[in-house]
């Protein structure tokens, strides 16, 4: 098992250690301290560039956020993934048969990697404004730090419900100061829409090393998913129309595949991803998701397989999704032969292999980035958004979602569905167009318990699942550590 860390404890820690500094009277040239930092614009530019790392890397050397920790509860414990059968981890295997409980290490680190990005958004937020330096640099990078904070939060909210709304880096080594009680999700949620409306304003574009960074478009783009979770269609409507129309330059990729490219990375459909790069310089900071080819010469089972072949099934022949979302065969440039998987666990899961890399087993270096927001999104949420607001899907809303179908290679969706039609048939597109991309469990949660109990029974490996499973568990430790907290109920 790999060591696990207390955010709040271990920001405390540092401040201890500091005021101990302080007390010797010790001030040595060769440690920085917050109190030296935060002085020039590289120091504001490596605040900021150190919230972005809380997305593609871990501080204890566990697997990423966006790397395969998020995925481990969105897709595990969903109805299109499960995890290898060669995985020994109990906690793991809990999160793909709905037997989770509090003490889960998967569901901990997750709760503590969310709460980690947003203490260093945090710090960036509280220091950077007094930094001397370029008036709209230092503007631009206080909202790409909000811009993330809201995303960490929205996924904690929507992962295990009322949560700390924590804004600033504690100040205090008090204990009764580090224990924070949940906050109403109302107040969480209007916190996000906050920080998010000020991220609207980010520049719409960036070239050089700047590519990859947060954007206006980006934000608009995330706040209307924010309200579309909040079934707020109107003000989702303002913001997708913004997205859409705003001069952004967004459009689909013609072919699928380049959305899984790493010769496309950041394209034109990629509105928000997290960065993965060959030979980040960090061991941590490794896309997980890729790892299924590590069988091809292990014979080991790859890490997150479908949950049966059922999810294969939802793609019809034509769609060419499927071919670029699973593999059963592979050609081995090694020997010149193509080795095709024939075992009761093929299809595997291909998104996001690097084809780039040789051999391809080391996908430990996979440059494939990860799509937190992609404009297939944004035309799916406009369907929904049409269909919930008129009571009717609109001309407008098949339009949307026929885009995406055309792209695919399948045939548009006709006029006449009722409106319970149009949504399932959108629910179901969301599906298909993002398994692996941290969308279905959530989309399955909006729906509400029924939608979401009704999707997993149906795998006997998830018939443990019950009405607590709509809220992931409060972790055990931080219950234990903070007798504020209560925990979600069933758990």
């Amino acid at each position: 098992m790999k060591p696990t860390y207390k955010i709040l404890l271990l920001t405390a820690a540092i401040i201890g250690t500091l005021s101990s500094c302080k007390k010797l009277n010790e001030n040595p040239d060769s440690v920085i301290v917050s109190s030296q930092f935060y002085k020039t614009a590289s120091d504001a530019n490596s605040a900021v560039n150190a919230v972005y790392s809380t997305l593609n890397s871990d501080p204890a050397g566990d697997f990423p956020l966006y790397g395969r920790q998020l995925n481990l509860l969105t897709d595990n414990a969903g109805d299109d993934q499960i995890y290898s059968p060669s995985n020994t981890n109990p906690d793991v295997r809990a999160l793909g048969t709905e037997t989770y409980i509090s003490s889960n290490s998967r569901i901990q680190k997750v709760w503590q990697q969310l709460y980690y990005g947003i203490n260093r958004a945090n710090i960036a937020i509280d220091n950077i404004p007094a930094i001397q330096m370029d008036t709209a640099t230092n503007a631009r990078l206080v909202r790409e730090s909000k811009f993330i904070r809201a995303l960490l939060y929205f996924n904690l909210v929507r992962l295990y419900g009322d949560v700390p709304l924590i804004l600033h880096n504690p100040t205090s080594i008090d204990l009764s100061s580090l224990q924070v009680p949940r906050t109403n999700i109302d107040t969480v949620y209007s916190q996000i829409i906050t920080d998010l409306k000020a991220a609207t304003n980010l520049p719409k574009s960036y070239t050089g090393a700047n590519i990859g960074r947060a954007t206006g478009g980006a934000a608009h783009a995330l706040l209307a998913k924010v309200y579309v979770t909040r079934k707020q269609w109107a003000n989702a409507l303002t913001q997708l129309n913004t997205v859409i129309n705003g001069g952004y330059g967004y459009a689909l990729f013609p072919n699928f595949r380049d959305a899984f490219q790493k010769p496309t990375k950041n394209g034109v459909e990629h509105i928000f991803s997290v960065q993965f790069e060959t030979n980040l310089g960090a061991v941590n900071s490794t896309q997980y998701l890729s790892q299924s080819f590590v069988s091809f010469n292990t014979a080991t089972f790859p890490i997150d397989i479908p949950a049966d072949s059922s999810v294969y099934k939802l793609y019809s022949a034509n769609d060419t999704r499927r071919a670029v979302t699973f593999y059963s065969s592979v050609y081995n440039a090694a020997t010149g032969q193509t080795v095709v998987y024939n075992n009761a666990y093929t299809p595997y899961y291909n998104k996001f292999v690097d084809y780039s890399l040789t051999p391809l087993t080391t996908q430990a270096q996979s440059g494939i980035n990860y799509p937190v927001i992609r404009y297939s999104d944004v035309l799916l949420l406009y369907a929904e958004v049409q269909n919930e607001l008129n009571g009717a899907p609109t001309p407008d809303a098949y339009a949307s979602i026929n885009k995406v179908r055309t792209r695919a290679g399948i045939a548009n969706l006709t006029a006449g569905l009722s409106q319970a039609s149009f949504r399932d048939s959108v629910f179901l597109e969301r599906r298909k167009e993002f398994i692996q991309e941290g969308n279905r469990w959530f989309d399955l949660v909006r729906q509400g318990e029924t939608a979401l109990l009704t999707a997993v029974h149906k795998l006997p490996a998830k018939s443990a699942a019950s009405s607590k499973n709509i809220l992931f568990p409060i972790p055990l430790v931080e219950v234990q550590l903070n007798p504020l907290l209560k925990q979600n109920p069933g758990y």
